[in-house]
């Protein structure tokens, strides 16, 4: 193989982490189509907080590293890397645009002996009917004839900055032997945690969805736990907590499940059994179940409010958090939203305050005010819907009037302010 170029396209939570990375062993371009993205990150800041300010301007002043919204420059590389969002739509079926649009740019410009690896999550045969076709027609090129394909699921953890790209074992595949074990090298080259080579894109593609989609089925299990536990009356983490003495019990707690890759995955491998005549019952009852918390903690607290005879109509509530997880600014497919659109059905005055969230991207992409300051006002009641680290120490009982209720989704409040927790 000749000397390796790597291009990652999409420079988001997934694709500018590993284009930092590639870019202290290999010359790097990171293309997005995003201009005004790419002209921020050049200024060496990135808004996601993925990747530091200190790495990402040491990538660009000492590797070279280069981020561009101009097609031709980065029509020189070898080895294209496709990291674009795979969502779903309204009706959950998976969402191919991104991946097409990513498609035709490596076709216009991929060349005999390069390599495109796809790191989007999708289910089992996507990279071969779907992508690599695309491929092939704008370029005019055969794959294993002309170039070559390879599939390498993302494993990024937003927000966590301990488990990052590098310290993520890798799985890898590649269209032929051959070229699998070069993608896993060029890979295995930059991550230390290692690398596993799949034997082929489909195993690796299977690989990826299911991850995602065991720990949707387990967190739905306790979040039904959770909704049983509440009837009986008996606190859900002093069960998890003693169940977890034995030594194989797994440690999945009750919560929302939101995010771009655990809400979203299983349904992609849900609509790859349909195809194949098998119509999943767990995977989707999980999802179900996961989809409905929202909802369910709207309608938990109006309870907890009508028991305390408190005022539901025209009421103050606060949600603490907005973001799909702590300590991270991604909004995307938060179920947050699921509860202030229930709680909106009483005609209540809401306030969400998330030192994390972009107010001006909530409001495009949701339609609703989040703020970043903390309200003077008092409450009638709090939902703690997101464990930020930010909320540490924060005086809760201080926003609230005299007669309150405090629901706690993520059981990180002090159980003694607590009206109700999942």
């Amino acid at each position: 193989m000749k000397d390796t170029k790597i291009c990652v396209i999409g420079l988001g939570y997934v694709g500018l982490p590993l284009a930092r990375l590639f870019s202290t062993k290999y010359p790097t371009v990171g293309f997005d189509m995003n201009q005004k993205r790419c002209e921020a990150l050049m200024d060496g800041h990135d808004a996601t907080l993925e990747v530091s300010d200190e790495l990402l301007q040491d990538a660009i002043n000492n590797h070279g590293f280069v981020c561009t919204s101009d097609i031709e420059k980065i029509r020189d590389c070898n080895f294209y890397v496709v990291a674009v969002p795979t969502p779903v739509d309204s009706d959950n079926n998976p969402d191919l645009t991104p991946l097409v649009g990513a498609s035709t740019t490596v076709g216009k410009v991929i060349g005999k002996g390069d390599v495109v690896v796809y790191e989007s999550t999708v289910y089992p045969g996507v990279t071969e009917d779907e992508c690599i076709p695309v491929v092939e027609k704008v370029s005019g090129l055969k794959m294993n004839v002309d170039f070559y394909g390879g599939y390498s699921p993302e494993r990024i953890n937003p927000g966590d900055k301990q488990h990052t790209v590098e310290h993520i074992k890798k799985v890898t595949s590649g269209s032929t032997p051959e070229i699998g074990k070069y993608v896993n090298e060029v890979y295995a080259s930059v991550i230390t945690a290692g690398t596993h080579l799949a034997p082929t894109m489909k195993v690796a593609e299977a690989a990826k969805v299911i991850e995602n989609s065991q720990r949707d089925i387990n967190i739905a299990f306790v979040n039904e736990l959770s909704k049983i536990f509440n009837k009986m009356g008996i606190d859900t983490l002093d069960v998890l907590e003693a169940a977890g003495t034995k030594w194989n019990f797994l440690p999945f707690r009750p919560g929302l499940v939101g995010g771009h890759c655990i809400g979203v995955d299983p349904y992609y491998l849900a609509q790859c059994a349909k195809r194949y005549g098998y119509n999943p019952e767990i995977i989707l009852a999980g999802r179900r179940m996961n989809d409905g918390m929202g909802e369910y903690v709207a309608t938990e607290t109006i309870k907890l409010m009508l028991k305390k005879g408190i005022q539901v109509l025209n009421s103050d509530i606060l949600i603490l958090g907005f973001t799909f997880k702590e300590n991270c600014p991604d909004v995307r497919n938060t179920k947050v939203i699921d509860i202030y659109k229930a709680l909106k059905e009483y005609n209540l005055n809401i306030t969400v305050y998330d030192p994390w969230a972009n107010p001006a991207i909530v409001e495009h992409e949701y339609g609703i005010k989040v703020t970043n300051e903390l309200p003077v006002q008092k409450f009638d009641a709090c939902i703690a819907a997101v464990a930020h680290k930010k909320f540490e120490g924060l005086d809760v009982l201080g926003l609230l009037k005299d007669k309150h209720v405090v629901f706690d989704v993520k059981c990180t409040l002090d159980r003694k302010l607590v009206d109700g927790r999942l």
